[in-house]
């Protein structure tokens, strides 16, 4: 997208902000809808954005949080990475919209993935112009704080300056939602019609927003790729956390406020070395008034009872997520060890010999992939979907992606990630994945898109040409299969889901 041709101006609360054109989508890039929460504002609440005089560039995206650097890019996410640079100066969103007009489209906010820890809007894969354009929708992808500046829970310490500091990541994510109720309408969208969606963490973070009392009201429709998300940390593992962050960094309780003057690359040694061994120690916490429940455990939270919910998941999910080579060239005898993490000490015996019934013709990695993923990612989908169903007061649509692109001979399955550029109609983005040519994955991202659409529009994921989608419910349990061929299943793979689901569920 060309910069010189900056013709889209609108105005925000704050002022006014200059974007470019992308095709027929104006496009607006690194927006701040909060303050910095560098110097005074780190391990603070998020505070209103200050006003600016002029126009304000909005042409390039904004820094995206402190995290820890990727060491290497796996080659199925070739094409998607962008350097946007790092700050804590990080509260920034970007809007693509058709028309800066009165036409009150729907507004699709999405909250990336990255574990609550690394991730950034800035993602090739996340571009919205498709989404924008060929939908006639408002789409805006947010930055905000992760890990340790997001997710280190001081209040649970005592101190006066630190009461309501916790979740400050999620509230990040309020106040984002916020500036959308205030400000998108002046860029076309209907702030009374928001979906929030996101993938893997991104789907954790809608969970997470469907239980928090600040966030009622500020969306109407959600959205969980790959991201059941259940269970919070407790106050007392939070707390434990918070003092070994202190431990490493040679503080007290009594000396908190010298973490302020910390340089960022220290809190992520601290973080690296007192997270160690818990992927999710700097994540969402229970017990405060921000969260006062978990996202949906025992049940599904009342305060979102009536937002419709999509939610699923991919067959394959782990391919992408264990680098472990060793794992694509599994026998049969190596299967039951390997497969012992994930069983919550049952024997896997069992549930190995459901999935060789099923498909007879997999071998004993497609095996391995399929429990493990199932166990990580769809029992924990389809226990969400249950819930939500359960309450009765809005519906839940549950997908089940087995596509598998045709990349290195098909070797990464149907794994982790793989339905982003299908949902953002992004395949021109994700040449790694797929051939300019093939027409049969484009029509996929076309029904996926246009599914996503619809639900965003009116919380229903059907319209012509597309399948025809029940809402679920646990005694046929409907599931839209997305594939070359996509179409509605009921209880796919039956009694592999009956053996697993006898299981207890596994931590996100």
């Amino acid at each position: 997208m060309g910069v010189a041709a900056s013709v889209a101006v609108a105005e925000t609360t704050a002022g006014r902000v200059r974007g470019a054109m992308d095709g027929p989508v104006h496009v607006f890039k690194g927006v701040p809808y909060a303050a910095s929460t560098e110097a005074g504002g780190r391990f603070q609440p998020p505070r209103p954005a200050p006003a600016w005089a002029g126009v304000r560039q909005a042409t390039a995206f904004g820094c995206q949080a402190p995290q820890a650097p990727i060491r290497e890019m796996p080659p199925w996410a070739g094409s998607w990475f962008v350097d946007p640079g790092e700050s804590e100066d990080c509260l920034v969103l970007n809007v693509w919209t058709p028309g800066l007009n009165d036409a009150r489209r729907p507004v699709m906010v999405w909250l990336h993935g990255g574990g609550f820890a690394q991730g950034s809007a800035a993602s090739s894969l996340y571009d919205g112009r498709r989404l924008a354009e060929r939908g006639d929708v408002v789409v805006v992808t947010v930055n905000h704080r992760l890990n340790i500046f997001g997710y280190l829970h001081l209040s649970t310490l005592g101190a006066d300056r630190y009461a309501g500091c916790e979740n400050l990541g999620q509230q990040d994510l309020i106040a984002a939602l916020g500036w959308v109720r205030d400000n998108i309408a002046a860029f076309g969208g209907d702030p009374s019609n928001v979906t929030i969606f996101g993938e893997s963490g991104g789907g954790g973070k809608v969970c997470t927003l469907m239980a928090m009392p600040a966030a009622r009201g500020l969306f109407h429709r959600a959205i969980v790729q790959s991201g059941p998300y259940h269970t919070a940390l407790t106050h007392e593992q939070a707390e434990a956390t918070a003092r070994a962050v202190l431990a490493e960094l040679d503080l007290t309780p009594e000396r908190i406020d010298e973490i302020q003057g910390q340089p960022a690359a220290a809190l992520l040694g601290a973080m690296d070395k007192a997270g160690r061994g818990q992927p999710l120690a700097f994540s969402p916490m229970k017990g405060a008034a921000t969260l006062p429940r978990h996202p949906f455990s025992p049940d599904a939270p009342d305060i979102s009872a009536d937002v419709p919910l999509l939610i699923g998941w991919n067959r394959d999910e782990v391919t992408t997520l264990l680098p472990d080579e060793s794992l694509f060239r599994l026998d049969w005898p190596d299967l039951p060890a390997r497969l012992a993490p994930f069983m919550a000490g049952a024997d896997p015996g069992e549930i190995i010999a459901v999935q060789r019934a099923l498909r007879p013709d997999a071998g004993a990695s497609d095996a391995f992939f399929e429990i493990a993923s199932d166990r990580m990612f769809g029992q924990p989908s389809r226990r969400l979907a249950v819930l939500k169903a359960a309450q009765g007061r809005a519906p839940a649509y549950f997908y089940k992606l087995e596509w598998a692109p045709p990349a290195w001979g098909g070797k990464y399955r149907s794994g982790h990630s793989f339905d982003l550029p299908l949902v953002f109609d992004n395949l021109a983005l994700s040449r790694h994945l797929v051939a300019e040519d093939d027409e049969a994955a484009q029509r996929l991202a076309d029904a996926m898109s246009r599914a996503w659409v619809n639900f965003a529009r009116s919380g229903d994921p059907n319209g012509p040409g597309l399948p025809a989608w029940s809402p679920y419910e646990p005694e046929r349990r409907p599931t839209m299969r997305y594939d070359i061929v996509s179409r509605q299943v009921d209880d796919p793979a039956a009694p592999l889901r009956a053996a697993i689901d006898r299981l207890p569920i596994l931590p996100f």
